[in-house]
């Protein structure tokens, strides 16, 4: 989309619907579904927070961790693009957040970007990136996990000038101390009891069942290794490594979607801190044997004695969840894929939505908005929000459906769930091959057409795949069933 000259737009803070404040438009910005752009971009993002002090909500920034994301997918093709354009915008413009690590894939890259602002000390923020590599897992999970960094690699680390200066000038790094020995997340974000326990907890999680799947006795041995350190019991003897490599001697990591999203749905199901009450009695588990505990996740007892509830990869408090991927070998409308769900990431059938759509399906789709005039009109969406709902919502309808599988019917109802899941997922991941093979077969053979007409022709054709399929998976898993409208 074409900008006129000294164009401008609005940033509104993403969690508060709050504005912040007016920049320059870019002369071009691209297409931009959810979390992924029309070239085959995604970002993603988990908050850390970070020390006190550096929170810089308040503070006159105008650049929130959200809108910083938005306006990365909808300027920048490359990952390494996105990280220097989030940077020159919190310099420019001031930074609205708290500490975030930002996930970054564009089909030939993956990086992670850990930033925090600096808070009322002066404008802007401190960044170190790392490309993921080659055959490497990452996960990050509200907690920073860059700790140090070769500071002499650019094409693989990348940084703030003066991340190391900042913190030295805020009592945070010793000013005698070598540049080299900096560990980002002991400066801006010590791991804590929660820190471990809370976040670094479901990293293990992913991290051992991916080696486990790869060999048996490697997986055992790392959830042995950093199982104290991430029950919060032991938290100087080493933190877990930042990317995942295979073990030594094996095959690569075989990653699919599919795995991809059963690991997003794991609850620590036969560790420790498995809090079910099947292994070990669990009085929170209730009679069906919940995973699922309510908010707090630290608490008092009447007697003041402090107690802990697990946080799973999967909880019941989630709002949407994606599983997305990058195929750099797919016309760019197709590129990157979003495999999206309201809710909570273990009960939620995810429909397709690619980065190149112009519509979401009707049903999955937001009247307001978290921008001002966010849908096109109201008839283009469900009239439903938060607190009114809508039995043509998306939203309401995965809602009601996830909260069949909390109390005291959860383990029955959770796999009767699963079973029923399993094969209408298996059954969307099998159509959008399909498509995608078709869509690629007509790419080709239209010679004569332009490269403007092919983009908006796959473009059409996604749009319309995504509405169907979408409108399709909402009466099946309102109905049981397809119904038309």
């Amino acid at each position: 989309m074409s900008h006129p000259p000294n164009a401008s737009r609005e940033i509104w803070d993403w969690d508060d619907s709050v504005f912040l404040g007016v920049i320059p438009e870019a002369a071009e910005t691209f297409n931009v579904v959810g979390n992924a752009n029309e070239h085959g971009m995604v970002m993603g993002e988990t908050t850390f927070g970070g020390l006190p002090e550096l929170d810089s909500h308040g503070t006159g920034g105008i650049m929130d961790y959200g809108d910083l994301i938005w306006i990365a997918l909808q300027r920048t093709k490359r990952c390494v693009d996105a990280i220097k354009l989030i940077d020159a915008l919190v310099q420019e413009h001031g930074y609205a957040s708290d500490g975030e690590s930002f996930s970054c894939v564009d089909g030939d890259e993956a990086w992670l970007m850990e930033l925090i602002g600096k808070g009322k000390f002066e404008k802007g923020a401190v960044w170190v990136a790392q490309k993921v590599p080659d055959g490497a897992i990452l996960a990050h999970a509200n907690q920073a996990r860059t700790t140090t960094f070769d500071q002499n690699d650019p094409d693989n680390v990348m940084f703030s000038p003066d991340v190391v200066n900042f913190a030295r000038k805020i009592g945070r790094y010793p000013a005698d101390a070598p540049d080299a020995d900096f560990d980002f997340s002991a400066a801006y974000d010590p791991v804590t009891f929660s820190g471990a326990r809370h976040g670094e907890a479901r990293v293990w999680d992913i991290y051992r069942l991916l080696l486990g799947k790869t060999d048996e006795a490697a997986g055992k041995e790392f959830e042995e290794k950093y199982l104290d350190y991430v029950r919060g019991y032991d938290l100087t003897s080493g933190r877990m490594p930042l990317f995942l490599h295979p073990p030594e001697g094996s095959a690569k990591f075989s990653l699919t979607v599919a795995d991809a999203m059963s690991l997003m749905g794991t609850r620590l199901e036969g560790t420790w801190f498995d809090n079910r009450g099947i292994d070990r009695p669990d009085v929170g588990a209730g009679s069906g044997h919940s995973a699922y505990r309510w908010r707090p996740l630290i608490w008092k007892d009447t007697k003041g004695d402090e107690f802990v509830n697990e946080r799973t990869v999967a909880t019941q408090q989630t709002s949407w969840n994606f599983v997305s991927a990058s195929r750099p070998w797919l016309p760019p409308a197709i590129r990157a894929i979003q495999w999206w769900a309201p809710d909570d990431s273990a009960t939620s059938l995810r429909v397709p939505v690619y980065g190149g759509i112009t519509r979401v399906p009707y049903h999955f789709a937001d009247s307001v908005g978290q921008l001002p005039g966010a849908a096109v009109s109201p008839k283009d969406a469900p009239k439903a929000d938060a607190l009114n709902p809508s039995w043509d919502s998306a939203f309401w309808i995965w809602n009601l459906v996830s909260n069949l599988c909390y109390g005291e019917r959860a383990q029955l109802v959770t796999e009767a769930l699963r079973e029923e899941m399993g094969p209408l997922q298996r059954d969307l991941l099998d159509k959008s091959v399909a498509f995608e093979a078709k869509v690629v077969q007509e790419y080709e053979l239209a010679i004569d057409e332009s490269n403007a007409a092919k983009k908006k022709s796959i473009a059409e054709k996604a749009t319309a795949f995504c509405e169907h399929e979408g409108e399709t998976a909402f009466y099946k898993w309102r109905h049981g069933r397809v119904h038309d409208r």
